[in-house]
C-alpha cells in the first residue's frame, strides 16, 4: 500500500514538473500593419526599437502572411487555425455568426483543457459563435497574473494604436499637427498619388507604428519585471496588412504580408529549428499559428485544423525551410462586395478575380473616411493620375500574376506575358484545386449561406461539394476565349439550378459586349427568374455594358429584397453603376424599402450615398 502511494506521489510530482516546464506563450498583436512600413523588414520603413530588440534574440519571419486582409476574417482564421472559405468565416463583418462543428473549437480551448491559463486582452472580433471554454478571461483587464501559481499561460495583448480609424484625421489635423516623421522623407508607393496628403498620411502612420512599438516594449518589460521572460515564448505580429489605401481589405502584399518576430528563450531552444537572432524566408500563414501554439505546448493538433506548425517538437528543418506557399481570400468588406482569391509561391503571386468588373476603388463608407482615399478618387475623376495610379479605379483582369521581388506593389501584370504562361497555368491549377478541396463556400451568395449553412458550414460544404465544383467550373469559363466558352454559357443560363444561372450571368458580365448574343436569355432572367439576385445580376450585365438602361430594374430588386446581405449585394451593383460604367443617376425611395433592412447601418449608409449627387 505504501509502495503504491509512493508511486502515485511520484507520478503527481513528475506531472507537475512537466507542466512547469511547459512554456508560457504570449501573442502581442498590432492592428493594421503590413511589414512594409518597418525598417526591420523594409528599407522604406520606420525604426521600431523594441521589436528590433526582440528580434536580436529571436527569429524574424520575412514571409509571414494573414490569409485574409481584414480584421474579423483574419482573426477567425487565427482562432480556428482553419481557412475561412471552408468555414464561411471570411466575410467582414459577419451579418450572422457561424457555429463550428461539434468536433472543432477555437484553439485556446485545447490549451485550457491541457492546464493552461488563457487570457485575451481584449479584442476578439470573430465571425463565429464563441464556445464557453475558450478563455479564462477575455477583457480589458485580462492578465497572466490571475493564473494559479506555477500554471503555464497563453496571453494575447492587442494594440489598436495603428488601427485604420487613427488615419481618419481631418484637414485641420494635417494643417496643425506636425508629425515626428518628416513627410518629405517618406516613401510613397508608386501606385499612390505623390501628393502632400499622401506624404503626410505616410508620415502620420509611421508615427503611429513607433507609438505601437513602445506598447510592445511595455508588455515585454512587464514579463521581465515578473521574472517570466526566460519562461515565455513571445510572438509579435500584425493582425493583417494596412492601412494606407489599397492595403487593408485587398489581396495585395500590403494587405496580406505581416511582420512576425518570435522570441524563443534559451531553455526552449529545442522547440525551434531556428537560431536566436536569425531570419528565415520560410512561408508561414495565420492558418498555421494556432497549430503552432498547440505544438509548442505539446498538445496534439486536431485533424479538423488546416494549419501546420512551424515551431515545437518534431519539426524538421528541411520541411520548414522549403515552405514557400500561401493562400489568400477576400469577399465582402462591410458594404463592399468582391470575390478574390490569391496564391503565392516563392516570388510569384497569382490573383483570380471572380468578378473582375467590380472596381477596387468602389466607395466604402468607413474606408473613405481616410482623406487619402477621397483625394485619390477625386484625382482619378479629374484625370490627373498616371496609368499605374488609375488602376485602382478601373476594371480588373480575370487573372493577375506578379513577380513580388521585382514588383512589390503589384503594378505590372505578367499574366498575358509570353515568358510566364507555364507558371500561370501551374498556379491557376493549384488555386483551383485548393478551392475545390476546401470546398470554397463563396460560390453560394452570402445570404444563401446565412439561410442554409450557418449552423454547420463544414457539413454543408461537404454535402454540396459536387455542386460547388460545378459552379467553380462555370466561373472558370471566363478564363477561356469567348468562342470556346459561349456554348457552355448558353447551357448554364437556362439551367434549373439557380446558382448555375448566377455564375453564368457573372461570366457574361465579365465578357461584356462579347456576350451580347445572350441578350434574350439575360432579359428573360431579369424579368422572371425565381431568384431576385439573378434578376439583379442580369440587370447588372446591361449596366456594365451600357446596352440597355436598367436602372429601374435594379432599383426594383432593392424594393423586393427582404434580406440584409441580399440587399447589400444589390446595392453594391448599383453603386458600381453610379460611380463607374454609365454613371447612371439613381433615386431610391426609402419608403419602399423593407423597414427592417434600413435598420442595418451598412444598408442605410449605402442608400444615402447612392441617392447623393
Amino acid at each position: 500500500m505504501k509502495y503504491r502511494l509512493l508511486i502515485i506521489v511520484m507520478f503527481v510530482c513528475f506531472n507537475s514538473v512537466l507542466k512547469a516546464q511547459q512554456p508560457n506563450i504570449v501573442w502581442i498583436t498590432s492592428e493594421d500593419n503590413s511589414k512594409h512600413y518597418m525598417k526591420l523588414f523594409d528599407e522604406h520603413g520606420i525604426e521600431t526599437p523594441n521589436i528590433e530588440r526582440l528580434a536580436k534574440n529571436g527569429i524574424v519571419f520575412n514571409n509571414a502572411f494573414s490569409n485574409a486582409a481584414v480584421c474579423s476574417a483574419a482573426r477567425s482564421t487565427l482562432i480556428t487555425s482553419s481557412y475561412g472559405p471552408r468555414l464561411a468565416t471570411h466575410y467582414h463583418r459577419a451579418e450572422g455568426k457561424v457555429t463550428l462543428p461539434n468536433n472543432q473549437t477555437m484553439f485556446p480551448a485545447y490549451l485550457r483543457k491541457a492546464g493552461y491559463y488563457t487570457a485575451n486582452n481584449a479584442k476578439e472580433d470573430y465571425n463565429i459563435n464563441k464556445p464557453d471554454d475558450v478563455w479564462d478571461d477575455s477583457s480589458k483587464k485580462a492578465t497572466w497574473k490571475n493564473r494559479k501559481e506555477g500554471q503555464p499561460f497563453f496571453y494575447v495583448f492587442n494594440i489598436g494604436t495603428t488601427h485604420e480609424g487613427t488615419l481618419h484625421f481631418s484637414e485641420e489635423t494635417m494643417n496643425t499637427t506636425k508629425t515626428n516623421t518628416n513627410p518629405n522623407s517618406v516613401f510613397v508607393q508608386p501606385n499612390h498619388p505623390q501628393t502632400d496628403l499622401f506624404k503626410y498620411t505616410n508620415a502620420y502612420y509611421r508615427d503611429k507604428i513607433q507609438a505601437m512599438d513602445a506598447e510592445v516594449g511595455a508588455v515585454i518589460n512587464k514579463l521581465k519585471d515578473d521574472g517570466l521572460l526566460e519562461n515565455t515564448i513571445i510572438f509579435y505580429y500584425g493582425d493583417h496588412g494596412g492601412v494606407l489605401p489599397f492595403s487593408k481589405g485587398y489581396l495585395t502584399e500590403t494587405g496580406l504580408q505581416v511582420p512576425l518576430v518570435v522570441h524563443v528563450p534559451e531553455k526552449y531552444k529545442n522547440l525551434s529549428i531556428f537560431n536566436a537572432g536569425s531570419q528565415t524566408d520560410a512561408f508561414v500563414s495565420f492558418v498555421d499559428f494556432g497549430a503552432t501554439v498547440l505544438n509548442i505546448a505539446g498538445i496534439e493538433i486536431p485533424k479538423t485544423m488546416d494549419g501546420k506548425p512551424f515551431l515545437g517538437d518534431n519539426i524538421k528543418e528541411q520541411t520548414i525551410t522549403k515552405r514557400n506557399e500561401t493562400f489568400g481570400y477576400a469577399d465582402r468588406f462591410d458594404e463592399k462586395y468582391d470575390m478574390v482569391r490569391s496564391y503565392r509561391k516563392g516570388n510569384l503571386k497569382y490573383i483570380r478575380n471572380f468578378q473582375p468588373f467590380n472596381i477596387d476603388g468602389l466607395m466604402n463608407a468607413y474606408r473613405y473616411k481616410q482623406m487619402a482615399y477621397a483625394e485619390w478618387f477625386n484625382l482619378f475623376k479629374a484625370g490627373q493620375l498616371n496609368k499605374t495610379q488609375s488602376k485602382f479605379f478601373e476594371t480588373k483582369a480575370v487573372e493577375e500574376l506578379y513577380d513580388i521581388e521585382k514588383d512589390p506593389f503589384e503594378t505590372n501584370n505578367l499574366a498575358d506575358k509570353e515568358g510566364y504562361q507555364a507558371e500561370l497555368k501551374t498556379m491557376r491549377k493549384t488555386l483551383i484545386s485548393w478551392m475545390e478541396c476546401q470546398p470554397d463556400l463563396s460560390f453560394y451568395p452570402e445570404f444563401y449561406l446565412l439561410e442554409n449553412a450557418i449552423q454547420n458550414p463544414v457539413e454543408f460544404g461537404n454535402a454540396h461539394k459536387k455542386e460547388i465544383k460545378s459552379y467553380l467550373n462555370i466561373s472558370n469559363l471566363a478564363l477561356l476565349d469567348y468562342d470556346k466558352a459561349s456554348s457552355k454559357i448558353s447551357k448554364h443560363l437556362t439551367s434549373n439550378d439557380p446558382w448555375k444561372r448566377y455564375w453564368a450571368l457573372i461570366v457574361c458580365t465579365t465578357f461584356a459586349e462579347k456576350a451580347k448574343a445572350f441578350i434574350p436569355q439575360i432579359e428573360n432572367i431579369m424579368k422572371s427568374d425565381t431568384q431576385l439576385i439573378n434578376r439583379m445580376r442580369a440587370a447588372e450585365y446591361f449596366g456594365v455594358t451600357g446596352l440597355k438602361d436598367t436602372t429601374k430594374d435594379m432599383i426594383e430588386t432593392v424594393y423586393q429584397s427582404k434580406n440584409d446581405t441580399e440587399a447589400l449585394l444589390i446595392l453594391n451593383a448599383i453603386a458600381l453603376q453610379k460611380d463607374f460604367y454609365q454613371q447612371y443617376n439613381f433615386s431610391i425611395n426609402t419608403s419602399k424599402i423593407n423597414k427592417k433592412l434600413l435598420e442595418n447601418k451598412l444598408i442605410s449608409e449605402r442608400v444615402a450615398y447612392i441617392n447623393s449627387k
